[in-house]
């Protein structure tokens, strides 16, 4: 990708293969362009060629299975330290450990740490993780001392994964598999959402909490929110997050 691309081109490209190759990717600099790496099979290979048009495959050298791990390092995000559990947090700071996984969200995406900044900002009380991934915003949720807290995912492995990211990090979550725009959902005092545009529309249209923290979008995009008011809004490497409050 040129460097006259918009940054968001590379990020949108990233989160789409991290999405389908979860245990991680290296970001080249190639001359005057960015080049994103995945380590994968003859049946991942087809998979980028079928969505990209400039894919080049190379063979890699030994010890090619740890080298996604030098792509995964720790962030900060809302007062926490995240990071994935080959790194040793700081001994003074609350953190959250992730493992990068099957289930996306290792919490280094700008949307996940928009997410995080945002809700460290909220007043506390029950939250709801609305299309939990991993569960990263959930238990950074815990860690910050929203409770009881519960995430929901319509991907059963998603499930799974933030389930362990719970018990990992020893928080308190009750996670369970459900269709965020069908399916009952808690009533909570807070609703995070990280997920699609559409979606989170769609949400916002359906869902009466008190406050509401969304991302997953670009900054030049704004959920349409008919009931909501925005009071708040974090721009991050091309990608926004918003707070939306119901009035009274």
């Amino acid at each position: 990708m040129p460097d006259s691309e918009p940054d968001h081109a590379v990020e949108v490209a990233a989160a789409w293969l991290l999405d389908r190759f979860p245990d991680g990717l290296e970001e080249r600099a190639v001359g005057g362009a960015v080049e994103l790496a995945v380590f994968t099979d003859d049946a991942g290979e087809a998979a980028v060629r079928d969505s990209f048009s400039d894919v080049r495959s190379e063979l890699v050298s030994a010890g090619w299975e740890d080298r996604w791990k030098e792509f995964h390092r720790p962030v900060r995000a809302g007062g926490l330290w995240i990071g994935p559990p080959w790194i040793s947090p700081p001994p003074d700071e609350p953190s959250v450990v992730v493992d990068p996984g099957r289930a996306f969200g290792t919490g280094a995406h700008p949307t996940t740490r928009a997410c995080i900044e945002l809700l460290a900002g909220v007043e506390r009380g029950s939250l709801l993780d609305a299309g939990c991934g991993s569960g990263v915003v959930a238990v950074a949720g815990a860690r910050l001392g929203f409770a009881p807290v519960f995430a929901v995912d319509l991907d059963e492995v998603a499930v799974e994964v933030a389930a362990l990211t719970a018990r990992a990090n020893g928080v308190e979550i009750d996670v369970h598999r459900g269709d965020v725009l069908h399916d009952e959902l808690r009533r909570t005092d807070v609703l995070v959402a990280n997920i699609e545009l559409d979606v989170v529309e769609q949400l916002l249209g359906r869902r009466s909490p008190t406050v509401a923290v969304t991302s997953g979008y670009l900054a030049a995009e704004t959920p349409r929110a008919s009931g909501w008011v925005g009071v708040d809004r974090l721009d991050l490497d091309g990608w926004a997050a918003d707070v939306f409050v119901k009035p009274h």
